[in-house]
């Protein structure tokens, strides 16, 4: 009974972490659920994927809706042995995204019992951390694979420093489930910039234990992170290997050719370019939002209510007090250097304040690590607005270049300050009384100091953007005078909000001091004030209006228009290109077979195709992509269907076979290919010899398609003459087999995204199937990780339980 007591506080916490995330995201409990943008437009997406799955029970790991074709690697593929993946789904048990949230205050809270702060103080810690605006908003937006990794991360941060502190039992479990489940999330940029604080959180107990000579603790620390971090890199195998193939062939892969789509030789050689990666770029100076949330105007659709001036502007303009209402909830208030920004990143001036309290008591040294790791975060996310260390990270640190929206790491900052907050009320509640009284008195002196600059120095600024000179154009000067009134207002207001709960954060630790308040009720209190100031502020982006009925989340893009409705009668195999869509929306993949397609990482040759043909009106390309149908909005605002009569089909023979050296000669030469009756074939580097293709056929040639999976085709060719046959399918090197009645072919990359196939004279049965060898040996290499990690774990296990039973021998 007395072992049960113990993990009571625990099994409260946890209980207050599922009441508290289902009641903010309270919608779900009348089975509604969020709309999500980017999940929208996975649900585009993934629609071929899931209808075959529900069909056949199988995966087809291959999807011809998007990009004219692709793997769906990235598009939530299931593997076989991924038994990760079934710990996952057990822990996320809450609906969506209540299940993010209850992840979120979870690790946080076994963080902190890493650190061995009280349950009480870390209940309120977890809910700090759970409800930082990003981490809400992202949950709003439908970055799940990001919130998804962000949550597990805390976890690994918690094994680590189990292991280090000597719990090897449970630190190196610990370790290695949340650093399995934390790649299985599969958003590789969170786990990528969380290394960063691994490694001064690592480096950190390395200086600690090599300045104590302890080198026996120091390398049974490491083989046993080590052992977890490979078997839990083994049980996601298949993942980890997939991504890795396709990401040679995606846009985060360097193009083979050396000019752009203008035609000029090309002076940077990355995949992205560097105003790709920097484009979200933190200010300076808009970094102060993470302590007045509302500081550079909130977001680029803000609600100013009834009381500002632009509304008291439009009612002005006789528009309708109601009407004029509903123009105010989206008004573009935000002013800093980004793009678009859907809130604030508010990590709480409470938060702060307890944060710049740890450095001054917190006695424990891991403080200067996590402080480290919040200032590097901070200067990186600032992007091409610190040039100097943002050219250094991706000149020379390995995969920085990878990834964009630099902004984003700040994450490292958002989890980091919440646990330095903690530890500073800790420390202070257990410091001695003449201890206390200075570091109070400095850091509400710091952090006052900071929000009475910026209420004194308001007018160094003067609220406008870049954005702005639209707004202008559209909206009219008048409209610009008023908007930026009220982004003044805002940056006032969210000051005297900040001083106001940095007086009441402040008052609850005096009284303390004084001895009016007892420690458990400092501890509610100072807790409810931290969380309530985000709640509050997080609340304002994602609402209850934002959830919908199951059915809309079904069918996110609504009934199919007329122009639809025109194109499904249509029984053939062909594709859809949407020229509004410009091939970055995934609503006509949720319908038709298209050519575009909403993805973070899209097959390269085909954004290059686009890039470099398609939106020069090359209709050859569209013709080889069996485009029959494009869709366009007319004049009235209505969608429409085009037929293209000219589209080749889903396969032909050709007449001739150019043979081109290098990726730069094939675009060239789709400029004027007639590719209908011509065909490109880019010879391998170092491939010595001549190709010679027979290209015969007659008038009656021709290949049919008989059969269509996604993974799984079928046609029939009949040709008096050896020939060679151009499909409209994606060329893929990996998985696609092809064979001509049975006996395996070789398949040809033609006109630089297609298949190519020698077919002799007569009728042949062909098929290609798409069977990747990498699912194969992944899932192997996952069961054999998996149950070496269920080995681990028992052998752990005894070990322990024979050690406890000699230490009670011996007592």
């Amino acid at each position: 009974m007395k072992k049960l007591e113990k993990f009571a506080p625990h099994i409260y916490a946890i209980f207050g972490f599922i009441v508290i995330a289902i009641i903010y995201f309270y919608p779900v409990l009348a089975g509604k659920q969020i709309m999500q943008s980017d999940i929208a437009q996975y649900t585009g997406m993934a629609k071929e994927q899931n209808d075959f799955r529900n069909e056949f029970h199988e995966e087809p790991y291959w999807t011809n809706s998007a990009f004219g074709g692709m793997p769906t690697y990235q598009l939530g593929a299931k593997y076989p042995h991924n038994y990760i993946k079934s710990l996952d789904s057990e822990l996320r048990f809450l609906p969506r995204p209540a299940d993010y949230l209850f992840l979120y205050f979870l690790g946080f809270y076994l963080l902190l019992m890493s650190l061995k702060i009280k349950p009480l103080q870390a209940f309120f810690g977890a809910l700090a951390f759970g409800f930082s605006t990003y981490l809400i908003i992202i949950l709003g937006v439908g970055h799940n694979a990001k919130a998804h990794a962000i949550a597990y991360i805390p976890m690994v941060l918690a094994g680590i420093i189990f292991v280090f502190s000597r719990r090897y039992l449970i630190g190196g479990i610990v370790t290695m489930l949340a650093a399995g489940l934390e790649i299985q999330a599969n958003h590789f940029q969170m786990t990528y910039y969380f290394l960063f604080l691994f490694a001064f959180v690592i480096g950190f107990y390395i200086y600690e234990f090599v300045k104590e000579k302890d080198f026996n603790h120091l390398y049974k620390s490491f083989a046993i992170l080590g052992l977890g971090a490979i078997l839990a890199i083994g049980a996601n195998a298949t993942n980890l290997l997939a991504t890795a193939e396709y990401a040679k062939y995606s846009t985060r892969s360097n193009s083979n050719l050396t000019f752009d789509e203008n035609g000029k030789k090309k002076t940077d050689t990355n995949a992205m370019s560097y105003d790709y990666i920097t484009q979200y770029s933190y200010g300076v100076a808009e970094s102060l939002n993470l302590i007045a949330p509302k500081l550079f105007g909130g977001s680029n659709a803000e609600d100013l209510g009834d009381t500002s001036s632009m509304y008291q502007f439009i009612v002005g303009q006789n528009v309708p007090e109601t009407e004029a209402r509903d123009l105010v909830k989206h008004m573009p208030t935000y002013w800093g250097d980004q793009p678009i920004v859907a809130a604030p990143a508010y990590i709480g001036i409470v938060v702060f304040f307890l944060a710049i309290l740890a450095l001054f008591l917190e006695k424990r040294k891991i403080k200067y690590a996590l402080a480290g790791a919040i200032v590097l975060s901070l200067l990186l996310s600032y992007g091409k607005n610190l040039s100097i260390v943002t050219d250094f990270f991706i000149n020379y640190m390995p995969m920085y270049n990878k990834f964009r929206a630099v902004s984003s790491i700040q994450v490292i900052l958002e989890l980091c300050m919440p646990v330095l907050a903690i530890l500073g009320l800790s420390a202070f509640l257990n410091a001695d009384e003449a201890e206390r009284k200075k570091p109070l008195l400095y850091s509400v002196g710091i952090v006052g100091g900071i929000l009475i600059v910026l209420f004194l120095g308001s007018s160094m600024f003067d609220f406008t953007c870049e954005n702005d000179k639209m707004y202008a154009q559209q909206y009219g000067p008048e409209f610009m005078k008023v908007l930026k009134e009220d982004r003044a207002n805002m940056y006032m207001s969210t000051i005297y909000r900040s001083l106001g709960f940095l007086v009441v954060a402040f008052g609850i630790l005096f009284f303390y001091t004084k001895k009016t308040f007892s420690h458990l009720t400092t501890v509610i209190l100072i807790g409810f004030v931290m969380v309530l100031d985000l709640f509050v502020v997080a609340k304002n982006y994602v609402k209850a209006d934002d959830f919908v009925s199951k059915s809309q989340i079904e069918r996110p893009f609504g009934e199919p228009t007329e122009a639809d409705a025109i194109i499904l009668e249509d029984t053939t195999h062909f594709r859809v290109f949407d020229v509004d869509g410009n091939m970055n929306s995934a609503r006509t993949s949720f319908y038709h077979q298209s050519i575009g397609g909403y993805h973070a990482a899209k097959p390269k040759k085909m954004q290059e195709l686009f890039d470099y043909q398609i939106a020069k009106n090359n209709f050859e390309v569209l013709n080889m992509l069996n485009v029959k149908y494009i869709l366009k909005t007319n004049e009235e605002g209505n969608q429409q269907s085009l037929e293209n009569p000219n589209a080749n089909g889903s396969a032909w023979f050709v007449s001739k076979v150019k043979v081109v050296n290098s990726a730069d000669e094939e675009m060239k030469a789709l400029d004027k290919l007639k590719t209908n009756d011509e065909a490109t074939f880019m010879k391998p580097a170092l491939t010595k010899g001549v190709f010679n293709f027979e290209t015969g056929k007659d008038s009656t040639s021709t290949i049919e398609l008989m059969s269509y999976k996604p993974n799984h085709l079928k046609y029939v060719s009949n040709n008096s003459k050896n020939g060679f046959g151009v499909f409209s399918e994606m060329y893929y090197e990996k998985g696609w087999k092809a064979t001509i009645d049975g006996k395996d072919a070789k398949i040809y990359n033609v006109n630089y995204v297609l298949r190519g196939l020698q077919i002799p004279a007569g009728k042949h049965k062909i098929e290609f199937k798409f069977e990747p060898d990498v699912v194969k040996t992944g899932s192997t290499i996952a069961l054999i990780s998996t149950l070496l990690m269920l080995i681990a774990i028992g052998l752990g296990i005894f070990y322990w339980r024979k050690q406890n039973k000699q230490l009670v021998k011996i007592k």
